[in-house]
């Protein structure tokens, strides 16, 4: 279809062009007895007060209260982690992943440390809370891939649960394709994350399921 689209628009374009040169006089003709339209550009906006936009961007800048909830995270806590790579055959190991906050607290910093499907397993990840878009944005990086995952999502506190949405590329097609996470937090020192994607259906499907307690 695609292709017959383009077959088509290239036509099209030739056609105009054949049309253009056999009638090229008389447009010049109609060209001249035709006044051209006023063009108006759109006025550049006015400038914001400095004062006003420093204040805009001291508040953007500043730790908030989801801030704040990410550095209750600070720590070490050791997993038992379940994969569903092969849903007949679950995969179960430890894992440690170790926690910091940078950057005057507005981001988080995790090292993710074990094993999967046997195999050495290495991640870290970089979270922060966008004041302005009012959003949690996250990367996850692994010696697993060479792309980068990124999220953005929301926190519940009623369900005391973070969801994140987003993105990771698929190495069989080049494409992205669509994954989320549900953190959920049990208490202060314990959580469950759960890792969905896209399956070899393309329905979503559960990818991977650990219970992360802190060390003390």
């Amino acid at each position: 279809m695609k292709r017959i689209s383009l077959i088509l628009c290239t036509a099209s374009i030739l056609l105009f062009s054949c049309n253009n040169e056999a009638g090229g006089d008389k447009e010049k003709t109609d060209s001249a007895a035709i006044a051209r339209p006023e063009v108006k550009t759109d006025s550049a906006a006015p400038a914001m007060d400095p004062a006003a936009m420093e204040k805009i961007m001291i508040a953007y800048a500043t730790p908030g209260d989801m801030h704040k909830w990410m550095a209750k995270l600070n720590g070490t806590w050791e997993a038992s982690v379940i994969a569903f790579m092969d849903p007949s055959r679950p995969d179960t190991s430890k894992a440690i992943n170790t926690v910091s906050t940078t950057l005057n607290g507005l981001y988080q910093v995790g090292k993710f440390t074990g094993k999967m499907m046997g195999r050495p397993f290495e991640g870290q990840s970089i979270m922060g809370y966008d004041n302005a878009k009012k959003l949690f944005v996250s990367s996850w990086v692994d010696n697993f891939s060479s792309g980068i995952t990124q999220f953005t999502g929301t926190y519940d506190e009623k369900t005391k649960t973070l969801n994140l949405k987003g993105h990771q590329t698929d190495p069989v097609s080049g494409n992205d394709v669509a994954i989320r996470e549900e953190m959920i937090m049990i208490d202060n020192d314990s959580y469950l994350m759960i890792m969905y994607g896209t399956g070899p259906d393309g329905k979503e499907a559960k990818f991977m399921e650990g219970t992360f307690k802190r060390k003390k």
